[in-house]
C-alpha cells in the first residue's frame, strides 16, 4: 500500500507519470479507462494501478487494484461497472535493479448518480452561486465521519477546512469558496458529485 499526501516530493530525476481518466463523469455501471503516461524513453515500463482510499488523518492511501500485483505492460487499464465517485493513481517500474517512478497525482472519476450509502446536497439547492453567499454542503449516509472535497478548475484538491468550516456532516463555506467539483467522502463511502459554479460578482441582465 502506498501512502502520501498532496505535498510536492522534492525528488529529482525520478519520472512523475501523468494519469488521465476517460470519461471523468459517469453514470452507474459505466466503464472507465485509466491511462498512465511516462516521459521518454517510454519503452520497457510496467504499470501499476491504485485506488485512492480516503484517510481522514491525511488525504489518501493507495491500494492496488485487483490483479495488479505484477503490473501491466499496457499503459491503460479499464475499470468495469463504475458505480460511485472514486480517485485513482498510477506509477510504473522497469530495469534491473527495479526502478519505480513517483506516484501520479490523484485523478477522480465523478458519479452524478445517487449512492444510497452516501449522498451530497447543496443548500441553496442550485449549482450556480455568488461568492458573497454562504453555502451548506451536506453529507448523508452510512458513515460516522465525513469530509467535503473539492477539485478546482486548476485541478487542485482541497478539503472543507481550506475554504469553510466542517460541523458534523455539513460544510459551511465562506467567501473564499470557488468554482469546482464538490463531493462527500468517508473512509468507506463516496457520494455523488456536483459541479458548482461560483461567480465573483452579480451578473445583471
Amino acid at each position: 500500500m502506498g501512502h502520501t499526501s498532496f505535498g510536492a516530493l522534492g525528488l529529482f530525476c525520478v519520472p512523475h507519470p501523468v494519469l488521465t481518466v476517460s470519461p471523468s463523469w459517469t453514470s452507474p455501471g459505466d466503464s472507465v479507462t485509466l491511462t498512465c503516461s511516462v516521459g521518454p524513453p517510454s519503452a520497457g515500463w510496467r504499470f501499476f494501478w491504485y485506488k485512492a482510499v480516503p484517510d481522514m488523518s491525511d488525504y489518501y492511501t493507495y491500494e492496488l487494484l485487483a490483479g495488479g500485483t505484477t503490473g501491466t505492460e499496457q499503459d491503460s487499464y479499464i475499470l468495469h461497472g463504475q458505480t460511485h465517485t472514486a480517485g485513482y493513481v498510477c506509477r510504473a517500474r522497469r530495469g534491473d535493479p527495479v526502478f519505480y517512478t513517483l506516484y501520479s497525482d490523484v485523478k477522480f472519476v465523478w458519479s452524478g448518480g445517487v449512492n444510497p450509502a452516501a449522498s451530497f446536497t447543496v443548500s441553496p439547492h442550485r449549482l450556480q452561486h455568488f461568492s458573497i453567499e454562504s453555502l451548506s454542503l451536506i453529507c448523508e449516509g452510512n458513515s460516522a465521519e465525513w469530509r467535503v472535497m473539492k477539485v478546482d478548475e486548476d485541478g487542485d484538491v482541497s478539503t472543507c477546512s481550506d475554504w469553510g468550516e466542517m460541523t458534523g456532516s455539513t460544510c459551511n463555506t465562506n467567501t473564499t469558496a470557488s468554482s469546482g467539483v464538490y463531493w462527500c467522502e468517508s473512509e468507506t463511502q463516496s457520494s455523488n458529485a456536483a459541479n458548482i459554479t461560483i461567480h465573483s460578482e452579480f451578473i445583471f441582465i
